[in-house]
C-alpha cells in the first residue's frame, strides 16, 4: 500500500467519524456548520488559483464551482441526516469503491483505453464501473430497507453525479494549470496547519478536492428537488 493511500484512507476515516458525529448531535447543526467551513475554505483555494492566472474561461468555471458551493451548503443546511446517508453512500462511496477497484483492477480488462484521458488521466474503466455500480447498490439498499419516498430515488443519482463533480474539478485545475486545489496555500504559513487537516502534504490535497464531488452532486440534488 503506497503512502498516498494510506493518508488518504486515515483522513478519510478520521472525517467519517468526525462527520457521523456532528451528524448526530444538536439536531446536526454541528456537521451543516462543519460542511459550510469546508466550502468556505474550499472557496479560499479556489480564489487563490488566480495568483498567476486571469482568463475569461477561468473566471467562468471558477463562478460555476462557486455556485456548486453555495448551492450544496443550501442543500446541506436543509436535509435532515437519514437523508444525507444517502449522499454519504452514493458520493464518498462512489469515490472510495472506483479509487480502490481502480487500483486493483485497472487495467486489466480495458488494457489500453482510459474513460478521461485528457481531464483525468488516473481514471480507469473498471474503477470508474465498479465504483458507480458499488455506490448505485448501496444506496439502492437503503432506500429499500428504509421504504423511502418516491422521491428519495433521485440519490441513485448520487455516483455518477460524484463523478461528473470529480471531473469537473479536475478540469477546472487543468485550466488554472494547478496539481492539487491547497497547491498555494499549503505553502502560506497562514494556511498550512488547515490544509494538513484534510492530508494536504500528500499529493492528493485540499478541502476543495474532499468535497467537489458532494458540491456538484448536492447542488444537482438540490436544482431536482425544487423541480419535484
Amino acid at each position: 500500500m503506497d503512502k498516498n493511500f494510506r493518508v488518504r484512507v486515515i483522513v478519510g476515516v478520521a472525517m467519517f467519524v468526525v462527520a457521523i458525529v456532528a451528524l448526530y448531535t444538536f439536531d446536526a447543526i454541528p456537521f451543516k456548520i462543519i460542511y459550510g467551513f469546508f466550502a468556505f475554505i474550499s472557496l479560499i483555494e479556489l480564489i487563490s488559483f488566480f495568483k498567476n492566472k486571469r482568463k475569461s474561461r477561468q473566471f467562468f468555471l471558477a463562478g460555476l464551482e462557486i455556485l456548486f458551493l453555495v448551492w450544496s451548503t443550501v442543500f446541506v443546511a436543509k436535509i435532515d441526516p437519514a437523508h444525507f446517508w444517502y449522499i454519504i453512500l452514493g458520493v464518498p462511496g462512489y469515490d472510495i469503491f472506483a479509487y480502490l477497484f481502480g487500483k486493483l483492477f485497472g487495467g486489466k480488462v480495458f488494457k489500453k483505453s482510459r474513460p478521461f484521458p485528457k481531464i483525468s488521466k488516473n481514471k480507469t474503466w473498471e474503477g470508474t464501473i465498479l465504483g458507480i455500480a458499488s455506490a448505485f447498490c448501496m444506496v439502492s439498499i437503503l432506500i429499500a430497507v428504509r421504504g423511502a419516498l418516491a422521491t428519495d430515488w433521485m440519490y441513485l443519482l448520487c455516483a455518477p453525479l460524484a463523478l461528473a463533480g470529480d471531473l469537473f474539478e479536475s478540469y477546472l485545475k487543468r485550466q488554472f494549470e494547478v496539481k492539487d486545489s491547497n497547491e498555494i496555500l499549503i505553502k502560506n504559513k497562514y494556511f498550512r496547519g488547515l490544509e494538513l487537516l484534510v492530508g494536504g502534504s500528500e499529493g492528493h490535497g485540499g478541502f476543495l478536492d474532499r468535497i467537489d464531488s458532494t458540491a456538484f452532486a448536492a447542488t444537482i440534488l438540490l436544482l431536482i428537488s425544487c423541480l419535484l
